[in-house]
């Protein structure tokens, strides 16, 4: 599993639309902008404790629907699994010549375009 900084990440741009706007606002201003409780509070003119309360439930949103949904721990195991897939194709290359070779090399390219 990532570190939790890449899971906040990786929720917010998989489940961030779930969230009402003030919650994908400060989440977005505190984690992907790096802006601290105090300044969000300033500009937004509420306290600190209610930015982190408001940032508290995006998070709670966002974590319960991957618990529900599993879409950010099935999309890890299948960038892993590609790596996997890679590394062995690499492998195959170097021992296979011929319509075999250009074959690996297709289906590489192909794994490739999968990662993005």
């Amino acid at each position: 599993m990532p570190d939790e900084t890449v899971l906040r990440t990786m929720l917010f741009d998989f489940y961030g639309e779930l969230l009402t706007d003030k919650q994908r606002e400060y989440f977005d201003l505190h984690y992907n902008a790096d802006l601290s409780l105090a300044e969000i509070a300033e500009s937004s003119g509420i306290s600190r404790q209610g930015v982190w309360d408001i940032i508290r439930r995006a998070e709670a949103t966002l974590r319960e629907t991957e618990r529900k949904t599993g879409l950010v721990r099935r999309y890890g195991a299948q960038r892993q699994t590609l790596r996997e897939i890679e590394q062995k194709l690499q492998a195959l290359q170097s021992i296979t010549d011929g319509e075999a070779k250009q074959l690996v090399q297709e289906i590489a390219g192909q794994v490739a375009e999968l990662k993005g």
